[in-house]
């Protein structure tokens, strides 16, 4: 089971591309960066386009509606790597499915010819280290749709302004949908707890009031049993999955 990142600094990343594969010289045309510190934005982004030097599919274009006309001005790959990778550097990477986007950065790295700007290391994990929200996602909701408008909409965050994908909106979305579905209320309670010892008090349990009643424990009759495990084989028979026979 994978567990939620911990490291102080997080860069939650996204990419738009020319295409599905790296693999058919589909290359990296627009990347989105978003900096967590202690699990709270901080402002900082790294945010560029990129000419591809090829053409973009139709079928990439009508996801995220960026055209070749619109990218001729804008630098190559090797012209903001340095900054790039500076952005990401030690850091813990957050991002959706990530296989897709490190196979296209790594892709983008192997064609550099200055690797003096990336200190010849090859690949995205000798930058940082890689933490994949659907695959976590997966684990945590099986069986679900855990696409990222799915999980905007399961952790009822707004997502109405995203009409179509961008590599900045979409780290931005996601920062806030790894946040909820991590646990985000962990690091106000972390810092909650840190100011107290700062401030030399001693937190301590509340203790619960001793003189309370006794709960009073209702059991079932037999016939009331009968009809619960007739209810559970009814359950099972429907194709449904009985935690409680389990």
């Amino acid at each position: 089971m994978l567990s939620p990142v911990l490291s102080n600094r997080i860069v939650v990343l996204d990419t738009e591309t020319t295409g599905l594969n790296p693999q058919d010289g589909h290359r990296i045309i627009e990347i989105g960066c978003v900096e967590l510190i202690n699990r709270r934005l901080t402002g900082n982004r790294f945010h560029a386009y990129i000419n591809p030097d090829r053409d973009i599919d139709a079928g990439a274009i009508e996801v995220h509606g960026i055209t070749s006309q619109f990218l001729e001005d804008k630098p190559r790959f090797t012209d903001i790597v340095a900054d790039f990778i500076a952005f990401i550097k030690d850091a813990e990477l957050v991002i959706h499915n990530a296989p897709f986007d490190v196979g296209f950065i790594n892709y983008e790295l192997s064609l550099l010819t200055d690797k003096s700007k990336i200190d010849k290391a090859s690949t995205v994990r000798d930058f940082s280290t890689v933490f994949d929200t659907l695959a976590y996602a997966r684990q945590k909701h099986p069986g679900q749709r855990n696409s990222l408008d799915a999980l905007c909409k399961r952790y009822s965050i707004d997502n109405s302004h995203r009409e179509l994908h961008g590599a900045l909106l979409d780290a931005e979305i996601l920062a806030d949908v790894f946040l909820l579905m991590t646990g985000g209320q962990f690091s106000l309670l972390d810092e909650g707890e840190k100011a107290e010892q700062e401030s030399g008090k001693i937190h301590k349990p509340k203790q619960l009031a001793s003189n309370r009643p006794s709960l009073t424990i209702i059991y079932c009759n037999e016939q009331e049993l009968v009809e619960h495990q007739q209810r559970l084989s009814a359950v099972e028979k429907a194709g449904g999955l009985c935690v409680w026979k389990q």
